[in-house]
């Protein structure tokens, strides 16, 4: 069949090693090439990847001999391949350049870079790729030159979508900015390259399909659906505006961290495998454990409040929270990740309540601050109003969001809880009035709140509770616990509860238990309306509903 490489292996083949040991430092190649057009990347001309007729993909390739037009040898046969499969053989003297930090700065410097082929396209005797490294991509150009054989541009255009190579290259500044990518002022012109991971053929959807603006998609171009991606997490994840839902995601946990670790607060860790039901309720998932059952913790409160007990003062954790309700909802998940806070104070629980505001204050300047980068990724899919929040936060009573509701036409009684179509009008109504996104709303009725709920002194149809919305939708529940076992106990058989499960949770308090009030948020909530998204799935990893136990 041909030549065959110094391994034994025929040229061409998947299985044969690569030699990579020629010197990182040689000189640049000058292409003949027709200028750039202004926005030209390898993407631009449809989703198939190559402009040519479509590749059965580098996985089916005819191995063959190595030879050019004219019976010449293949000159580049070295300088491309796919690798042996890294098994922590060697440790090379390599260092890999970010696709992020390829910019003008760089320019005519000779890198290393590891990425994914976002897409191909081959025109003449060069081929065009787009490569990509998690939400950041830049151009490459392979070219009969020097450094290419016709066979290399070749087997870069039949390289398989979402493969990751190795690419040695020159950072060329372009003279017109490449619209398309990320790295807009500059492409990388390619020396060597090596398939690190060979991505099967067919993808399960296709990348430009997952990231395509809600304004195409009213056009009428290819979208993939929700349960598509989720089917299919670990492509969907790899999406640029995914890359920065998470990333950004993840700074939330880290503010929320930071900031309450500067206001002197203690991160506790709580069990999750519970003996009763966290909140007395019947919407809790049920285990075996050994020959009894236990559940899975709706809420870390009583660990919590334990704490404070304990003489900690002020404690916050960060976990997993369960809830066995049956709604297929935007915004209810089965398991999703708790932020919960807990503090004693000295007077009035309108200290917990600012303590709250302000962390979440801090973590909306932080995100603004440090991740505008992620914003505008997902405002290119989403497009979506900056998020707006006022210092000090807007704190309304519940007496004062019925008056504005029924100004408006609604009809509700003084005790009846916000439904979720009447919680978005009030936001919309405060948004109008006071120009916030953020705002609490205070003094809820005590009917519709829970039995460890301090009743308000002042008026008996009152509590001293709490939550704290973002764009209308709540993200966060708190109030001022009871703390005394004997008004507990009263409040406990008031609402039909029975002593002996929540037993242990009234002892608690037994002996000397300060005032002290908290409350829990809701990541993927927070994510999700900061963002403007429509759907808390968007912002869970792998989540979890009624419908959906996997991936």
């Amino acid at each position: 069949m041909g030549g065959r490489s110094p391994f034994g292996l025929p040229y061409g083949s998947l299985r044969g090693r690569v030699v990579t040991a020629a010197p990182s430092n040689c000189p640049d190649a000058q292409r003949q090439r027709k200028p750039q057009e202004s926005g030209e990347a390898a993407g631009d001309h449809g989703r198939g990847g190559s402009g040519c007729s479509p590749s059965p993909g580098l996985g089916r390739q005819t191995p063959g001999p190595h030879r050019a037009e004219g019976g010449s040898r293949d000159y580049a046969k070295e300088r491309y391949g796919v690798s042996s499969m890294i098994q922590s053989q060697e440790k090379p003297d390599r260092v890999l350049v970010r696709v992020s930090d390829l910019t003008v700065h760089r320019a005519d410097e000779v890198v290393w870079v590891r990425a994914r082929v976002h897409t191909s396209r081959a025109k003449g005797k060069q081929c065009f790729l787009v490569l990509r490294q998690q939400q950041f991509n830049v151009q490459a150009l392979v070219a009969v030159g020097d450094h290419a054989s016709k066979q290399m541009v070749k087997f870069a255009a039949n390289i398989n979508k979402e493969s990751i190579v190795d690419i040695e290259g020159v950072v060329r500044k372009v003279n017109q900015k490449i619209g398309s990518c990320t790295q807009q002022d500059v492409e990388l012109h390619v020396q060597k390259i090596y398939v690190i991971s060979l991505a099967e053929p067919r993808l399960p959807l296709q990348l430009d399909d997952a990231v395509r603006p809600e304004v195409e998609e009213e056009e009428g171009r290819a979208t993939v659906n929700q349960d598509t991606r989720l089917d299919n997490r670990v492509i969907d994840l790899r999406t640029s505006t995914s890359q920065a839902v998470f990333r950004l995601q993840s700074g939330i946990c880290q503010l929320f961290r930071e900031t309450l670790i500067n206001k002197g607060f203690v991160e506790i860790q709580t069990p999750k495998i519970i003996s009763a039901a966290s909140e007395g309720g019947a919407n809790v998932f049920t285990v075996s454990y050994f020959k009894n059952n236990a559940y899975l913790a709706q809420s870390p409160q009583l660990y919590k409040q334990m704490c404070i007990c304990a003489d900690f003062e002020k404690v916050f954790c960060i976990g997993p929270v369960f809830r066995a309700e049956d709604s297929n909802t935007h915004r209810h998940l089965t398991e999703f990740v708790g932020l919960d806070i807990e503090m004693a104070f000295n007077y009035h629980y309108h200290e917990v309540v600012e303590e709250i505001a302000d962390t979440l204050v801090q973590i909306f300047k932080g995100l603004q601050e440090r991740f505008q980068t992620e914003i505008r990724t997902v405002n290119k899919q989403f497009p979506c109003e900056p998020f707006k929040f006022l210092e000090p936060t807007l704190r309304l009573e519940y007496c004062e969001a019925l008056a504005m509701l029924r100004e408006a036409g609604i009809e509700m009684g003084d005790e009846e809880d916000l439904s979720t179509p009447n919680e978005k009008l009030l936001g919309r109504l405060v948004k109008e009035k006071y120009d916030t996104d953020f705002y609490i709303l205070d003094k809820y009725p005590l009917a519709v709140r829970p039995f460890y709920t301090m009743p308000d002194p002042r008026n008996p149809k009152q509590s001293n509770s709490y939550d704290m919305f973002m764009r209308g939708e709540e993200i966060l529940s708190g109030a001022q616990r009871i703390h005394d076992p004997q008004l507990l106990t009263e409040r406990a058989l008031h609402h039909g509860i029975d002593l002996e499960k929540i037993k242990a949770y009234i002892d608690s308090f037994r002996f000397g238990a300060p005032p002290h009030a908290g409350g829990g948020i809701g990541l993927e909530r927070v994510t999700m309306l900061f963002l403007g998204l429509h759907n808390v799935r968007q912002t869970s990893m792998f989540p979890r509903d009624p419908k959906r136990l996997t991936p």
